[in-house]
């Protein structure tokens, strides 16, 4: 049996009034080393985000958090940054910046099925139980 794979994860949070330092995890980025793996899923809940700011261009916002994903996939169509090397192209989603989108400090763990905790990840920190 092979030991658990470690990994690195990151919350992408959206934060509509950076003056105001208020956000909404909106996904999560989720890399492990060992295997190549990079993904990100984005589900963002735009009620909430409207209640910090009525005004955001939501269509805008939809855009820029699309690239996010796309970059993880890598490729010609990501741009320069998709032909990064997944860990390379993880650190530079994870770099610190002040914008409307940004990212958690980067956490760690161990486990075998990425997929799952993905979910799980999405689930704790994104999702809202209604």
């Amino acid at each position: 049996m092979r030991a658990p794979d470690t990994y690195d994860y990151a919350v992408v949070r959206v934060v509509p009034r950076v003056e105001r330092e208020e956000f909404i995890n909106v996904g999560i980025l989720l890399s492990c080393e060992r295997i190549g793996y990079l993904q990100a899923r984005i589900e963002l809940d735009e009620a909430r985000v409207r209640a910090l700011d009525p005004q955001i261009d939501l269509d805008l916002l939809r855009r820029h958090l699309a690239a996010i994903p796309a970059i993880c996939r890598g490729g010609p169509e990501a741009g320069p940054l998709g032909l990064l090397p997944p860990r390379a192209r993880f650190h530079w989603l994870t770099a610190r910046r002040s914008a409307i989108i940004q990212t958690s400090p980067t956490h760690m763990g161990k486990c075998g099925d990425m997929d799952a905790i993905m979910e799980h990840l999405l689930d704790r920190m994104v999702r809202v139980r209604r």
